[in-house]
């Protein structure tokens, strides 16, 4: 065996490179879905019944069906080809848990914010957050019921992000899509990366 042989044998070999990706949002705007349609793995779920003690502060008019909440994480992981595996760790969406976010952002390379239209307003401490963080992050509207109630340039404007922030759609019940959402955020790290780098020249 010659040593391209070698090398391409050891190429073969290695493992793919671990990325660490954040999915966050709101409360019950699609997360633990998100992780768990596309996760390679059984999902590890930190999940709680709700209670009517915590109705006041886990309102669930526009999820009628939701009988649990996410307590600490969700966590799935998911190969993309040869080079990448993306392991994907979603937070925990009320404001009580909040403290557990600087643990969990640590090491990621980029973001997945879930927004659904109908509360806008839940993902506003996430966009702030990873703004304030410097961590390079996308925003995807869930699309409930398959529908896109408001249109983009819209939602961007409720949200007040720029333009540099990627503004998608997505649905977290397909595996497929919520594929594309995790390629958006890659893409968009990688040219946060890239523009660094050039700027730091």
């Amino acid at each position: 065996m010659d040593s391209n042989q070698s090398a391409d044998t050891v190429a073969q070999q290695r493992p793919p490179t671990p990325v660490k990706i954040v999915i966050a949002g709101g409360f019950g705007v699609g997360k633990t879905t998100a992780v768990g349609s596309i996760s390679e793995i059984k999902p590890l779920r930190t999940e709680a019944a709700m209670t009517a003690a915590g109705a006041d502060v886990d309102p669930t008019a526009h999820t009628p069906d939701k009988t649990t909440t996410t307590v600490a994480l969700d966590f799935g992981c998911i190969t993309i080809d040869d080079e990448v595996k993306l392991y994907l760790f979603g937070t925990p969406g009320q404001d009580r848990f909040g403290f557990m976010w600087r643990d969990l952002v640590h090491g990621a390379l980029g973001a997945l914010v879930i927004v659904d239209t109908r509360r806008m307003d839940d993902c506003f401490p996430a966009v702030d957050y990873f703004e304030k963080a410097g961590l390079p992050f996308v925003v995807g509207v869930n699309l409930f019921d398959g529908m896109l109630a408001h249109h983009l340039e819209d939602i961007r404007w409720a949200l007040a992000v720029g333009d540099r922030v990627p503004l998608i759609t997505f649905d977290a019940r397909n595996k497929l899509s919520v594929r594309d959402a995790l390629l958006a955020v890659l893409h968009n790290t990688f040219r946060a990366q890239s523009e660094a780098v050039s700027g730091a020249r």
